[in-house]
């Protein structure tokens, strides 16, 4: 039996690294919700995929969304977060996303198309080398690179990066999910421009708290405890 004392968020990680990873600053918040943590497929400890679709995703994600859930989703966790609260809306109590990289919906935003046409040429004509791609990956997002060889870990991360399909073509149901009666928190991390301006599309068009957690990068959870307490206080206040 779940504990309906306790609110329960489900967080979904975002390209690279796992959820045991992604989320690892946000498990003090354990004392004072139910946190469900899954590791997405293509990720370790679990093997390798041919293509990651953030819409296939939303769909896998529906085995956690349990009625009174409060969803957060991180970079491409936060693509395959906005399908899943228009999917799923009559189960959950708030929807928050960090930094989503839709670009495409902040079209016509020099910053956002300038960045979705660098990642395509990336993706399209880049390096193989999963070490080589990674590298060009995590400095253009704003993600600081980890000291020494990569892990194989990371690395399965990469490959699994190299098979996404684009997240700035992403067509998210922003209307209906305008419509739904659930609060939604848009957190971004003020380090570019491209980021920046989704996350305005998204306050505006879907009537969303806007917040702004400078320090980490594109990492905003890493920054721990700001970023819990605005989490915290974002869904106690919606519990």
């Amino acid at each position: 039996m779940p504990d309906v004392s306790r609110p329960r968020i489900l967080l979904v990680h975002g390209s690279v690294v796992n959820g045991d990873l992604t989320w690892s600053a946000q498990k003090p918040l354990a004392d004072r919700f139910e946190l469900v943590i899954p590791n997405r497929r293509g990720f370790p400890p679990g093997p390798e995929v041919e293509r990651v679709d953030y819409e296939d995703e939303a769909v896998w994600l529906e085995q956690f969304v349990e009625p009174g859930t409060h969803l957060v989703g991180h970079s491409y966790g936060g693509v395959i977060s906005l399908f899943a609260a228009a999917r799923y809306a009559d189960r959950l109590k708030s929807l928050t996303v960090v930094e989503p990289p839709a670009f495409g919906i902040a079209a016509g935003d020099a910053a956002a198309e300038e960045f979705a046409t660098r990642a395509t040429e990336l993706w399209e004509r880049g390096p193989r080398d999963p070490a080589e791609f990674l590298r060009w990956f995590l400095a253009t997002v704003g993600s600081s690179l980890p000291p020494g060889e990569f892990s194989p870990d990371l690395l399965q991360g990469a490959r699994t990066l190299m098979v996404e399909r684009y997240p700035w073509t992403a067509e998210p149901p922003l209307d209906e999910l305008a419509a739904t009666r659930f609060p939604k928190l848009v957190v971004s991390g003020a380090h570019n421009a491209a980021f920046d301006a989704v996350c305005d599309v998204l306050e505006q068009r879907l009537g969303a708290t806007r917040a702004v957690l400078p320090g980490a990068g594109h990492s905003v959870p890493r920054l721990g405890e700001p970023f819990n307490e605005l989490l915290a206080a974002f869904i106690e206040q919606n519990a």
